[in-house]
């Protein structure tokens, strides 16, 4: 059952970052093309579908048995401590999103592409330190 709980974490994580990585670009699209209605409504559905119907789905997952995994592992080992932090600065990355997407959806986001552009980099940083936390155990 365990490794079926490990690859069912795995599959969440990577449908997780897919939204991770997809939302800002799609932010982008949305940001430079302001003045293409009928682009940024195409645009808009993309977003919410995306956050909605596969973005929370798959951070929940990911949270949920990450959380099952933790706690078969005793939460002992500094490493572990340091991706749950991880995972709740990640956590609240995406939330945040949810809110660019509600402000953009209103036409009230004034972020620029270039903004998006470079906090598009924020999961994959992120990305980059957990897996390292999980492979190598630091701590």
């Amino acid at each position: 059952m365990y490794q079926w709980l490990v690859w069912f974490h795995i599959i969440s994580m990577v449908s997780w970052f897919a939204a991770l990585f997809y939302m800002p670009r799609l932010f982008v699209y949305h940001a430079e093309n302001r003045d293409n209605e009928g682009f940024v409504q195409v645009v808009k559905v993309m977003e919410m579908k995306i956050y909605k119907y596969i973005g929370l789905p798959a951070m929940w997952a990911t949270v949920l048995s990450g959380g099952v995994l933790a706690y078969r592992l005793g939460f002992e080992g500094g490493w572990l401590h340091a991706k749950i932090f991880l995972v709740v600065v990640l956590m609240g990355y995406f939330l945040s999103l949810g809110v660019m997407r509600k402000k953009l959806l209103e036409d009230r986001c004034e972020k620029s592409g270039k903004f998006f552009r470079v906090y598009n980099e924020v999961p994959t940083i992120l990305l980059l330190a957990i897996v390292a936390l999980v492979i190598l155990k630091p701590f």
